[in-house]
Formats: structure tokens, sequence, C-alpha cells
């Protein structure tokens, strides 16, 4: 399954690594009192307020830059958000979605993780506590959006195979095993329902009412028959995830088929455009961000696999954060920049149902995704926020 490409040695991945901390520390001063948005705008972030379900891939970067460096304007920067986090889940602004892990756990599982904080502990514990509110019995799965109740939204997505881990921690650090029962709940009807015979996937998934299963849709992508490749990428990182977890075979064979199809779709550089309908020779748009989170699945599957596997597995890792770093990152830091051009939040099409935002820009999630493929090269026992 590997390219041509060359991959990324010890030294370049260090390299490049570094120079992502340099640009978090140059970022510091804007977004440690505020939050960065979700995308860019000309590859500079805007401020926001922390409503947004994108707002913990920002603190996740400082974190990554605070083990590397161990320096105390990182971990000051990150314990001041984690405040944020345990105001925004207390006071309940914007979380009624599924997507609390991507909110808590590079923000405060992280930074309990590090520094042992108990208010992120805590904060991180009710979100999980209010993310297990949105399970579904009939059907078996976690609603993404909308208030619960609400027939319009009984859907999942494939992304919320990231806000499982969440589930995980709180049971390992609680002793309660209805957290993890109810991830694995999830996984087992999103196995069943969102991927393809082929090893893609749907974005998104309807169920009737009764609980069975109705019709696979997309959101973000192309057209509901298409292959998003964000949504691909949450397939692959998001099923070895819950292998590590679980050791449920399934998990790790349904990695394998997704993988598969995902590199039978690249383009020859190795980072895909942002639907996988599209290859060589198009003009759409790229997806960075898609590229970064498989090699973090592939850095993760690594783990598990025979040592031939394994070696493979590296290898592609290696030749996509090569593209990645050559091609991709940002040349130099500049205040407000981010880490990753050329990703793609949403794409409006005549077949779907998003509004364009963040279209060839820098993408917090492609951002913090870069940073962890490189931590994982230059540390392999890097013990991850998921």
């Amino acid at each position: 399954m590997a390219r041509n490409l060359t991959p990324i040695t010890d030294k370049e991945a260090a390299a490049a690594l570094q120079k992502t901390i340099a640009q978090v520390e140059i970022n510091l001063p804007l977004y440690t009192h505020q939050c960065q948005n979700n995308s860019s705008v000309n590859n500079i972030y805007p401020t926001c307020a922390n409503n947004k379900w994108t707002t913990g891939f920002w603190p996740g970067e400082i974190w990554l830059a605070f083990e590397r460096t161990g320096r105390p304007c990182f971990e000051a920067a990150g314990q001041t958000l984690v405040e944020s986090f345990v105001d925004r889940i207390e006071n309940r602004i914007e979380i009624d979605t599924h997507d609390l892990g991507f909110m808590y756990s590079p923000s405060c599982v992280a930074a309990y993780k590090l520094t042992g904080n108990e208010r992120a502990k805590a904060a991180a514990l009710k979100a999980a506590d209010h993310l297990i509110t949105r399970f579904h019995e009939k059907g078996q799965f976690l609603q993404a959006w909308g208030k619960t109740g609400d027939a319009e939204y009984r859907l999942f997505i494939i992304d919320c195979l990231l806000n499982l881990p969440l589930l995980y921690w709180a049971s390992e650090v609680t002793g309660d095993a209805n957290y993890a029962k109810i991830a694995q709940s999830h996984i087992t009807t999103c196995l069943k329902n969102s991927f393809r015979a082929d090893g893609s996937v749907h974005h998104t998934f309807f169920m009737h009412p009764d609980g069975t299963p109705s019709h696979g849709a997309t959101c973000q992508g192309y057209s509901d028959d298409s292959f998003w490749a964000r949504g691909q990428a949450w397939g692959i990182y998001g099923s070895i995830l819950s292998y590590r977890y679980t050791k449920e075979e399934k998990y790790q064979k349904t990695f394998e088929t997704a993988l598969r199809f995902y590199l039978s779709h690249l383009p020859e550089d190795m980072v895909p455009f942002w639907d996988m309908l599209f290859t060589d020779g198009s003009d759409e748009p790229r997806d960075s961000s898609s590229a970064a989170i498989v090699a973090c699945g592939l850095l993760e599957a690594k783990k598990y696999a025979t040592p031939e596997k394994a070696a493979e597995y590296e290898t592609l890792a290696r030749q996509m954060l090569q593209s990645l770093s050559k091609n991709y990152a940002v040349p130099a830091p500049v205040p407000g920049a981010g880490q990753l051009l050329h990703g793609t939040y949403n794409k409006h099409t005549l077949y779907n149902t998003c509004v364009s935002e963040g279209i060839d820009e820098c993408t917090s999630w492609g951002d913090y995704y870069y940073m962890e493929a490189l931590t994982r090269l230059v540390n392999p026992a890097w013990n991850l926020y998921w």
C-alpha cells in the first residue's frame, strides 16, 4: 500500500514539531483568554468565545507544546483555558451536542493527565455525564445534534467515534463501567450502519423512531453516495481508538478495511481532496486535516499490528507527514496563523446541507492532529489524550 514518497525522518519530524511549538508560542497572547475559531480567514484565526465544538483543539496544541518543552508559559496558558472549559460545562454553554469528547479530551483530560488538575478532571467527567444523556436505548446510539427527543435529529455521525474515548476514560477513572458500555453500544451500531461494504463511510446515519436503521446521508460531503475525506479519517482513527480500549477484533478489521479504501482514493501526494470522489487533476480544494488524522490512526494501529504490518503503517504515516510538512505546513510562525494550510471545513454543494466555511484554510483540528502525529513519531511512548 505504500507510495513512492520519501518518509519523514526522526530528525525532520523533530524539526517540524519544534516549528509547530514556535507557532503555538507566538499565538499564546491571542488565544489564552479567548478561544481560537474553528477555521482561519485568509490563514489567520479570528478569536471567539468558548462556544464551538472545536475549541478543545487549541488547548491540545498547548499541552503538546508543554509536554515537549516543559516550559511554564505553556502550562499556565493551558490551565487558564481549563477554567474556561469548567465554566462552559457548569453553565451548559452550547453543549447539546455529541462533540464533548472533542472539547474536553485535548483540553481537560490532557490537563489532568499531565498536571493532576482536579478541576479539569471534574469538568471532563461532567462532560462525560452530559454526553451519555444523548444515548438512545432504542437504536443504541449517541445523538449527534439537537435536543434529545427531537424526531428530526434521530441521527448519528461518523465523527462521534472520536468522542467515545472520553467515555472509556471516564470508566477508567471512576470505575463505573456504564460509560464504556454506552461507548461500545454506539460503535456497534455505527459499524453496522455507517461503514459501507467497501470500507467507505456515510457521514450521517438516520434511525427510525423504533430504533431500526433508516438511511445514510451526508451533511458535509459532496453527496450522499460520495466519500467525505474527513469522515473517512474519523472512521479510521476512531475505530482503532476503540480497539485500544476494548481489543475487540472487529474494530481492528474495520480500521483495516476503511484504511484500504482511503489509500486507494488518495492523490499522489497522499493528501486527499475534501471529498475522495475527487483525485489528481481536480481543481477541488484539499483537506490536509484528513491526512493528519489518518497519520495519528496509523501510528496508533502499529502498536497492535504484526511487525510487518506495523512497519507498513509507520511508513505510510511518515510519508503523509513528509508531504504535509513540506507542502502544507505554514512556512514560518506568524501571529494568528495555524499549523497546516489547505484544510476544508465545509463546502456547500447542490447535494449537501452545510454552509461553506473554511475552504482552503487552516483548521483547528488539522493543526492539532498534525502536532499529535509528529509527537507520536518523536515520542513513541506518548500517552495520548484520547
